[in-house]
């Protein structure tokens, strides 16, 4: 079985909502995001996942998930997640790719900063294992692809074909999580936030997979 992500589908994606925000959103201040989320299909239902300058300091941004949607899709132990994307430039945008469930469940397949340019934040929070992955040929709007299987014993990364990353711990045997996928901004106090004249940061998520065995 394969799940195949069509963004524009409202069978497979909500956006704008995820219990992974207090109350479902719109804003997740304690998590230093400027995130607000936006249910517009110009944010993200054509692959290319945007966020806007709003006059109020905050930012419209895109978040899709299969959290509440009819088909209610979620990844399992023992799937195989293939994403490919093309990386923002901007300074403050925080692109990911990731799961969640019930206040938990999370593993984040990518995130990514450009003020670090050439890394990939890799991280298991259920078993409480990460790895930042280090490339030169990761860099602001470049692609990069990325496999993950979501293995009871070890979750393992691949990027661009090669295998960076086996963290050991894994997910558990009965681990199942919906999909996010989104792009955040940064408040500024791990990562930059935008320089005030930037008024748009975006990314494109060209193609993502989940195998199941």
């Amino acid at each position: 079985m394969c799940f195949e992500a069509d963004f524009a589908s409202a069978g497979q994606w909500v956006a704008g909502r995820t219990s992974a925000y207090p109350d479902g959103g719109p804003v997740n201040p304690g998590d230093n995001k400027l995130d607000h989320l936006v249910s517009g299909a110009s944010f993200c239902r054509d692959g290319t996942f945007r966020a806007r300058r709003r006059p109020d300091g905050l930012w419209d941004t895109g978040l899709l998930t299969t959290e509440g949607s009819r088909d209610g899709f979620m990844v399992r132990t023992g799937d195989v997640l293939d994403v490919r994307v093309r990386l923002p430039e901007g300074i403050g945008a925080w692109p990911a790719v990731w799961t969640w469930r019930d206040g938990g469940n999370e593993v984040d397949v990518f995130e990514y900063h450009p003020d670090n340019p050439d890394l990939l934040e890799l991280t298991n929070h259920v078993g409480g294992a990460s790895h930042d992955h280090r490339d030169p040929a990761v860099r602001p709007g470049g692609p990069v692809s990325v496999r993950v299987e979501f293995g009871a014993r070890s979750v393992v990364w691949w990027v661009d074909g090669r295998r960076v990353f086996a963290d050991g711990v894994g997910v558990g045997r009965d681990w199942e999580a919906y999909l996010i996928v989104n792009l955040s901004v940064s408040a500024g106090r791990y990562h930059p936030a935008p320089e005030p004249g930037c008024t748009a940061l975006d990314y494109d998520v060209e193609r993502l997979r989940v195998h199941r065995h």
